[in-house]
């Protein structure tokens, strides 16, 4: 389990970014996949959850995770839901529930306003950060009573810009939608392509909300096969199936 100093901050806020290890899944679900949709048999998955969650000091079912659809869709967690709600970010004042963000490539995004009792957990991959789902996330938690300048927000282990190679056509819409965010592009090998710094780009979306208090943790899900699941790894691979890691927030107490 990672943490980020940011959070680390945070009192009375556990959190944590897992990585693939230290679960019971096996195959190219190895080993601690903690997607319910992943394909993986659903005990382990289970088995899985439930070990994370004692990391936080918390049990399985108090984990609540999301249908994900690369959305700026947010979900208010008031009670544990009987089925995941189809959003892209959860957001809660209650404690002892843990809100789950799980991912493969995408940015696992936490926040905390730890003085109003506010948190919020993003899925957040290129779609949903132009969307506007980090700024969904944040509209909605100070709308649970959190200060917009009392949030602190940590970005997860995500694809890197090292390994996240786009066209041409891809560069074009970012530069269409602010050409400042043309640094975040640099030329790849192959003519006519870029390398894109997702984490950068959701960093400086964050930075606008939350002057100074966003840190990103310098991990590339797709080059570091031995700690991580990715997607995009799995399809350079030509493999079908693939894990997906956790990365959890809740209100401790």
């Amino acid at each position: 389990m990672i943490s980020a100093r940011t959070l680390d901050k945070a009192a009375g806020v556990g959190h944590g970014f897992f990585t693939r290890r230290g679960g019971v899944s096996e195959g190219p679900f190895a080993s601690l996949n903690c997607g319910l949709g992943s394909g993986d048999d659903l005990s382990r998955v289970g088995a899985n959850r439930a070990r994370a969650m004692e990391r936080l000091g918390l049990s399985g079912p108090d984990l609540v995770t999301a249908c994900q659809t690369h959305s700026a869709a947010v979900h208010v967690v008031e009670t544990r839901p009987d089925d995941p709600p189809r959003a892209d970010a959860l957001v809660t004042r209650a404690r002892g529930i843990a809100l789950g963000v799980l991912a493969a490539d995408c940015a696992p995004v936490l926040f905390a306003d730890a003085g109003s009792g506010v948190i919020g957990a993003a899925h957040v991959g290129w779609r949903g950060a132009r969307a506007g789902i980090l700024e969904a996330t944040v509209r909605a938690m100070t709308d649970l009573g959190a200060r917009a300048g009392g949030i602190m927000a940590a970005i997860g282990p995500c694809i890197g810009p090292e390994s996240y190679e786009v066209g041409a056509e891809f560069q074009a819409a970012f530069t269409g939608d602010d050409a400042d965010d043309g640094d975040l592009f640099r030329p790849a090998e192959r003519e006519g392509h870029f390398r894109f710094d997702l984490p950068g780009y959701i960093a400086r979306r964050l930075s606008r909300l939350m002057p100074g208090a966003v840190e990103a943790l310098p991990f590339d899900t797709c080059g570091e096969e031995s700690r991580f699941f990715s997607y995009r790894r799995a399809c350079l691979e030509g493999e079908t199936e693939y894990g997906r890691c956790l990365s959890a927030i809740a209100l401790e107490g």
